[in-house]
């Protein structure tokens, strides 16, 4: 919504709204506005009631009851997170508000303690989701994004029973990735290791989509003496070995159960959960709205799955707030909360911010790679 349709006044009335809602889920009414301005000069009783029914019919709050006070609309938040984030002195909203400035020393301590311990990028992901779940009462969810090639560290066999083999993949980023393998014909542990090494040292440092397809052409060019050992690394690579990619990209959620807890209309929440435990749905939701390449946090009020007409209105009531992350020095990722819109947008969008940030300390990026979230 452009600045220049809230009067000064409108805007001081509609923020102390959307500040009471946040805090306590109730309409909020002209009597709790006109308390919250006790002091302020001009904000009598009328005059709030007057400013409510004209942001009312600009569409940024609505009445549920005849009777009841006003709840902000999703582009009153909208307007909301705009006033908070811009730059600059916060003249315009009320003395107390939530403008957003530097974390606490407390968060950030806690945050810090969160994450102790951390060293690969799986650790942080799955870290961040729990550790965001619990800050935002909703949803925590970290992703590694599937567009950064995956590199091979190393790989590993193991013989379970006739025709099974453990395949354990290793990548430069630090995601572990393990899979059972069903072979057509049986391989002896000789074998097995002399696979693994073979790989190791003749495709550590390449991209895993790259070396399937060149193990086949070398087992057409090399000599017959290496036949054997090449066709026992090509059916191992064939059958899945080296197939990382294929699975998606890995993304970790916490915290399903606190939108259980915020959402009381049993139908909604159905359909907001049909949407939010197919981890598909997620990974296209915060590819659409979060760009690996931004350097800034993205807070968007009102999720939107195209072509899901019942699941795109359950999820009308959430907010995301997502930002990049760097996962080691050649992959990316992005970590995020999805929570009800009366969500505490300050702290969540500063904790959001400083754990993506922290992922460049944690494993180890580059001072002129990394990102300025």
């Amino acid at each position: 919504m452009p600045d220049a349709r809230v009067s000064p006044r409108e805007r001081l009335v509609l923020t102390a709204i959307i500040e009471q809602y946040i805090a306590t889920g109730e309409p909020v009414a002209s009597q709790a506005v006109a308390h919250y301005f006790s002091h302020q000069e001009g904000l009598s009783s009328a005059t709030i009631r007057n400013v409510m029914a004209t942001l009312g019919e600009t569409g940024l709050l609505e009445q549920p009851h005849t009777s009841a006070g006003r709840v902000p609309t999703a582009a009153a938040f909208r307007y909301y997170v705009e006033q908070i984030t811009q730059p600059g002195p916060m003249a315009t909203l009320p003395q107390g508000s939530n403008a957003l400035g530097p974390m606490s020393e407390a968060r950030r301590g806690q945050i810090e303690e969160s994450f102790s311990g951390v060293t690969s990028s799986n650790d942080y992901l799955e870290r961040t989701s729990h550790v965001l779940a619990l800050l935002s009462s909703g949803l925590g969810v970290a992703l590694a994004c599937s567009t950064a090639s995956q590199v091979l560290e190393h790989i590993h066999f193991s013989r379970l029973s006739v025709g099974r083999v453990l395949a354990v993949l290793v990548t430069e980023a630090g995601a572990v990735q393990d899979r059972v393998l069903v072979l057509d014909h049986e391989l002896t542990h000789l074998e097995l290791e002399t696979a693994a090494r073979y790989l190791n040292e003749n495709f550590r440092g390449w991209p895993i989509e790259r070396i399937r397809a060149e193990v086949a052409r070398r087992v057409e060019l090399e000599q017959t003496a290496y036949h054997q050992m090449l066709a026992s690394v090509e059916e191992l690579c064939r059958k899945g070995a080296l197939a990382a990619g294929e699975a998606g990209p890995a993304i970790f959620v916490d915290g399903m159960a606190n939108l259980i807890a915020a959402e009381a209309d049993r139908e909604r929440l159905r359909q907001m959960l049909m949407a939010l435990e197919a981890k598909q749905r997620l990974v296209e939701l915060l590819t659409a709205y979060v760009d690996g390449r931004q350097q800034e946090v993205r807070v968007v009020v009102g999720l939107d799955l195209m072509g899901q007409d019942e699941i795109s209105r359950a999820m009308q009531d959430l907010v995301l707030i997502g930002a990049p992350a760097r996962l080691g020095a050649a992959n990316r990722g992005t970590v995020a909360v999805i929570a009800p819109t009366r969500i505490q947008y300050q702290e969540m969008i500063q904790a959001v911010r400083y754990i993506a940030r922290l992922s460049e300390r944690l494993l180890e990026v580059p001072a002129d790679e990394g990102l300025r979230v």
